[in-house]
């Protein structure tokens, strides 16, 4: 059986995080499995180089102006392909889609488009498609519209992360079967601590996310530097040991780095594996982030954890851990922002507490949505018609 994993890359953490979960639960299942994704260039999100050191065959696909230039690899002969690993999109049984975030108005209508065309051939072959647990929506525009709709008809399983996306997705298809509400499944991988991390040393965490100086609007753009470091500066006052984690690409590290010299050089830790970056995270005595899987990775630890964001997916998370109140406003009243840092600080076992009550339901809900997506790959056991040569 052949299983592809699309959308979960290796530059966003949170995304090779999900990758890493999603192998994970993948494998033991099936073990004799053969896995694929879709390479890039170097510098894109699957390097064929790193695609390669986790097992991965190479799948021919590149989307380009609207049309899938990888179908051309049907005319290479198989001894070719098979010299190189290709493998072909007809040869794929199971497509896991694993986009954190990136069916919504918000990133535009190429994804979408893209997905419902792929979704429509992929059912021509036989193939089972099944979209893991991710935010979507707002759709809005007409394209967009057409396009989830087609997704929907053509897929076997779809899961929106939180109700909001739900309500966004089954407004415009209306409630199925096969949409079905389940939480973020990082939520069950075990982070690491790496070993020359400092646990005594850095204690609450602060996760900085260059997104929210392009995906919000001006005031919140411009308040939000500023707001970390008056955040910072408090948790120096209380002794809280404030360190900052780069938890994604230069973005994320150039705002580290501005945040470190406005206050007078906090440690900046870089580290470059996923379930590491969950690993200093479970450590922490609490976390002031903006990165998505950060923050899932705290509350999921029942780490006490503070929120700024710049989509209905983080309002989501909190409510979903009971922990709506974590939510901060980046342009709010100072003394309203230094009340909720002393939440997780100085009211940290509460708050803890009261993350844990929800862990272990989320944990559980995890574990369903993926004996529902068992169910489907079991039926697809090569059921389909094998693909002859090209």
């Amino acid at each position: 059986m052949i299983i592809e994993i699309r959308k979960a890359g290796f530059v966003n953490k949170g995304a090779e995080l999900m990758l890493h979960a999603a192998l994970q639960k993948l494998k033991t299942r099936y073990p004799d499995a053969t896995f694929v994704m879709a390479p890039t260039t170097e510098k894109s999100d699957h390097p064929f180089r790193k695609l390669v050191q986790l097992g991965f065959y190479p799948k021919a696909s590149l989307w380009r102006y609207g049309i899938q230039w990888g179908n051309l690899a049907n005319f290479a002969p198989r001894p070719l392909r098979e010299m190189y690993g290709v493998v072909l999109d007809k040869e794929v049984d199971v497509v896991i889609d694993a986009a954190g975030f990136a069916y919504s108005d918000q990133w535009g209508d190429e994804p979408s488009v893209e997905l419902a065309q792929s979704a429509k051939t992929w059912k021509k072959n036989g193939t089972r498609v099944i979209l893991l647990p991710q935010a979507l929506g707002p759709f809005t525009t007409d394209k967009i519209q057409a396009a989830m709709k087609t997704v929907v008809e053509n897929v076997d399983l779809v899961f929106p992360r939180e109700r909001v996306s739900y309500e966004h997705l089954t407004a415009l298809t209306g409630e199925q079967a096969k949409i079905k509400q389940a939480p973020d499944f990082t939520n069950l991988i075990s982070g690491v601590i790496p070993a020359d991390f400092d646990v005594e040393q850095n204690r609450f965490c602060i996760v900085p996310n260059c997104r929210m100086l392009d995906k919000t609007d001006q005031q919140t753009r411009d308040a939000y530097l500023p707001f970390l470091i008056t955040c910072t500066r408090y948790l120096l006052e209380k002794g809280a040991k404030p360190f900052v984690l780069v938890h994604e690409g230069k973005g994320d590290l150039a705002l580290a780095e501005k945040l470190s010299a406005a206050v007078g050089g906090i440690p900046i830790v870089r580290e470059s594996g996923p379930l590491e970056i969950k690993g200093i995270l479970g450590a922490c005595s609490g976390t002031l982030g903006s990165r998505f899987h950060g923050l899932v990775s705290a509350l999921s630890q029942g780490v006490p954890a503070l929120a700024t964001g710049w989509s209905h997916k983080y309002q989501m998370l909190f409510e979903d851990y009971g922990f709506p109140e974590g939510l901060v406003q980046v342009t709010g009243d100072e003394a309203e922002i230094k009340r909720k840092l002393d939440l997780v600080t100085d009211d940290s076992a509460r708050i803890a507490a009261l993350i844990q009550t929800r862990t272990a339901q989320l944990k559980e809900q995890s574990e369903q949505m993926w004996q529902q997506v068992f169910e489907v790959i079991d039926q697809c056991q090569r059921s389909r018609p094998s693909a002859g040569a090209a």
